[in-house]
């Protein structure tokens, strides 16, 4: 028998992260602006501190190398998952293999990101299992070119 959750389209996981965004944008509601971005901040830290050990080495290492790169972007919880914005809007943003149940974890850019280029093809998504120092060259570059 198939009951109306196996039918309604979305996942246990999915339906989770949707009620995290609507709980975020109901706390961004009642934030100050003086005190948003402090806050927004701490609670992207409090989120990787929750996070898997190996989940949660990557996604420090990444938080660092956005706000490093990036120092425009603001980092900003999305979906339950960290994430870093320009006036608002996200750019890019980490999710947490464990948390999705996967064997990787993924960085992400959004259209916001300004990686298009004249090829057609450029990248906007990339899993993650450990980050070398080439690969962290990599994201820095990616997230210097997002924000051009």
């Amino acid at each position: 028998m198939v009951s109306k959750a196996d039918t309604d389209g979305f996942s246990e996981g999915e339906r989770a992260a949707m009620k995290e965004r609507a709980a975020e944008l109901k706390k961004e509601t009642t934030r100050s602006r003086g005190s948003k971005a402090a806050a927004e901040e701490l609670d992207v830290l409090s989120k990787i501190a929750q996070m898997a050990p190996s989940d949660r080495a990557l996604a420090e290492r990444v938080h660092a190398i956005v706000t490093a790169n990036a120092p425009d972007l603001s980092p900003k919880l999305w979906y339950g998952q960290p994430a870093y914005a320009r006036k608002g809007k996200v750019v890019c943003f980490f999710r947490s293999g464990h948390a999705d149940k996967e064997p990787y974890s993924t960085f992400c850019f959004t259209a916001t990101a300004s990686l298009a280029d004249d090829s057609g093809l450029w990248p906007t998504s990339f899993a993650v299992t450990q980050l070398s120092e080439q690969a962290a060259e990599h994201i820095a570059a990616l997230v210097k070119k997002a924000v051009s």
